[in-house]
């Protein structure tokens, strides 16, 4: 199968040797995002909560670039720099992914890039 490399100027440029995601058959896989502002290229500023609708808002380009979306996300890797905020986490989360939301995993990092409080990965299809 091939490889395709999905870039939008949605979603930040990658700070390291990576792509935004790739594309294989009707499989996106996403690389980590955090909460960069992609206009600036700047850690948003605020909480989790914030950083969290930044982080998705992200990830919402991306997928929708390589022709998917949210809704067809089936799984997420989730790193949080401290697992005491995960209820403020997880409302944000849930208003992006409703009723129906992908597998997860979450786990405290001790630190992720940046200084960024969250960081989210996924996988997701294309119809």
């Amino acid at each position: 199968m091939e490889r395709e490399v999905i870039q939008t100027t949605g979603a930040p440029r990658p700070i390291g040797p990576y792509v935004q995601a790739i594309r294989v058959g009707r499989f996106v896989f996403t690389a980590g995002q955090i909460p960069l502002d992609p206009e600036t290229g700047r850690l948003v500023e605020g909480g989790i909560e914030e950083q969290t609708r930044r982080v998705l808002e992200n990830l919402k380009a991306i997928l929708e670039a390589a022709g998917s979306s949210l809704a067809q996300v089936v799984r997420t890797t989730c790193f949080l720099a401290d697992l005491d905020e995960f209820p403020a986490f997880n409302r944000v989360y849930a208003q992006y992914f409703g009723p129906h939301p992908p597998a997860r995993t979450t786990v405290q990092a001790a630190r992720l890039p940046a200084g960024a409080l969250v960081e989210i990965d996924c996988i997701a299809v294309i119809d």
